[in-house]
Formats: C-alpha cells, structure tokens, sequence
C-alpha cells in the first residue's frame, strides 16, 4: 500500500519536473513565464474538463457548499503558487525563490501539529528539514545571492501557497470529486492569472515554430502539449492522489523530489549538465524524503485513534 503510494509520488514529481524544461522552450519560442504559465492551466484545465464531460460527467458537479473551497483551490492551491513564483523570480534568483517556496514542507508540518493539533513522528520533521538543507545545495543557493526585501516576501507567500495545496488537497472529503476538482481549479487559476498573463498579447504563431534544444528542432506545439498532458493533468492528478494516500506532512516532501527530476529531465533534453553539488544536494533530499515516508503509517494511526482531537481542516 505505502510502496504503491510512494510509487504514484513520484511519478508526480516526475511529471511535474518537466514544468521548467518545456517552459524554458516556449520561452525559447518568444513566450514569456507568465504566458506559458496560462496557456499551461487553460489548457490543462479545458483538456480535463472535456475529457471528464465525456467520460464522468458527474465529476463536473459542484456541491453547492463547497464553491467558497473550489474558489479557493483555483486562487491559493493553482494560481498563487504559479503567480507568486514567477513574480518572485524578478526580483530574486531562481534559486533563491525555489528554496524558498520548497520550505513549504516544513510549514506543512508546523501546520498539522498545531493547527490540526496532531501529533507527528520525528521522522516527518526530519525529514522535511533535511530535504530543504538538500534543495538549498542542488540551487546552490550560496551563488549570485541577493535579497530583495518585495522578492523575498513574495517566495515566502508562494511557499505558503504551495503549503496550502498540500494540505487542502489532503482536506477535502468524499463529496468533491478529485479530477473535478483539480479540472475546474485549473481552469480557475486561468481566469484569476488573466491580469497577470494578459493571454491576448500571447504570440500563438510561436507554436508554429521550432525551437533549436541541443542541436535539435523541438516543434513548440509539442513541447506546449506535453507541458500540458503530463506536466500539468498528470502531474496534478497523481500528486492529489498521493497526497490523498500519503498525508499532507508526507506527501509535500516527498514532493520535494520534483527539483531533482526536473534537473536531471534538463540535463537529458538541455544539456544542462549536473555538478556535485547538484548530485549531492539531490542524494540529501532523497533521503529526507524516504525518511519522511516512514512516518506515514503512524500518522495515519494518529488521525484515527478514538482518542486523538479533532483535526481542524483547512
């Protein structure tokens, strides 16, 4: 069961760690971040929304209670985290501003042990801090450093963001569909990214084009449709679920894996090659998230012993 859990884990970190690579070829292509960031949920959000109108269109049902949650999903969950980020990277190094967002392990767990009031091994605290010590040395975070007082705000609210995912993806109950609820929070993030992204000064011939990726011709509409497929619906979906399997403590660290997969993901299509301190960095957060998985089965006796308090969720 865990094994299986962790499995569907990775796969989501893998997913979600071609983001940036298919990212940086659209920006090849003459797309701002920005840009490729709305065309990423508009487009993930409308292919999901079809393909459930085919095959479950009971998924697409929103309980009229839950709206205030699916609003909330779109803004915090999807578009802040997305939004945030790119801002944040304006102003601060890329570097910077992932370590900064991927601290939101750690505020996971401060999350669930005093808010939801529920008791966690030492092994997820570890384990979350060791994967951030892990992160700050794959982005070599020691280089370029410079901080912005805006910039660095901005990182510590797309971490929070990124902590509320985690947490409100583990939260919701059997009457909210999974895919219907990452469907129409993708699509809700397009809608609130709109300001933002300003879709209608996107240049669409871009993905008419080719994009030169280590001497070969990469067609930009594939690398939008992939970035699409399985960067995004498929990363999403595997990534609620497992946290769904996992916990919201467990799962956002072992999330944390994404940074490895989408630096070597570069290495094999950019030829961004890896130096030691990457391969290091990468060895300490693999093994703070295997640390961190241990923790799983006692938390989850945790949330259902009879005499535990009542989680307070998100």
């Amino acid at each position: 069961m865990r094994a299986v859990s962790l499995a569907i884990a990775g796969v989501s970190a893998f997913c979600f760690g071609f983001s940036g690579p298919m990212a940086k070829i659209l920006g090849m292509a003459g797309l701002a971040p920005l840009e490729a960031v709305w065309v990423r949920m508009a487009g993930a959000g409308v292919l999901l929304l079809l393909v459930l109108a085919v095959f479950r269109p009971r998924a697409l049902r929103i309980p009229r209670d839950r709206l205030p949650f699916f609003a909330a999903y779109s803004v915090i969950a999807v578009a802040a985290v997305q939004g945030l980020f790119f801002v944040a990277i304006t102003r601060l190094p890329v570097g910077v501003a992932l370590l900064l967002e991927y601290t939101s392990p750690v505020l996971v767990v401060l999350w669930v042990r005093f808010v939801r009031r529920i008791r966690l091994p030492r092994s997820a605290y570890l384990g979350a801090l060791v994967a951030v010590a892990g992160l700050a040395i794959v982005v070599q975070v020691w280089e370029g450093l410079r901080l912005d007082a805006l910039g660095l705000l901005l990182g510590l609210l797309a971490a929070a963001c990124c902590a509320g995912y985690f947490l409100m993806s583990d939260s919701f109950g059997d009457d909210v569909d999974t895919l219907g609820l990452i469907g129409w929070g993708m699509l809700g993030s397009a809608v609130v990214l709109l300001p933002l992204s300003r879709p209608w000064h996107i240049d669409w011939a871009a993905f008419t084009r080719t994009a030169e990726v280590s001497g070969h011709a990469v067609p930009v509409a594939a690398a939008g449709l992939w970035m699409i497929v399985v960067a995004t619906v498929v990363a999403y979906v595997t990534g609620v679920t497992a946290v769904r399997r996992l916990s919201a403590a467990v799962g956002a660290t072992v999330a944390s894996v994404e940074v490895i997969a989408g630096a070597l993901i570069a290495w094999v299509l950019l030829g961004e090659h890896l130096g030691a301190a990457q391969i290091t960095g990468g060895a300490i957060v693999l093994a703070g998230a295997l640390y961190a998985q241990s923790a799983t089965t006692r938390i989850g006796a945790a949330q259902h012993a009879p005499e535990a308090p009542q989680a307070v969720r998100v």
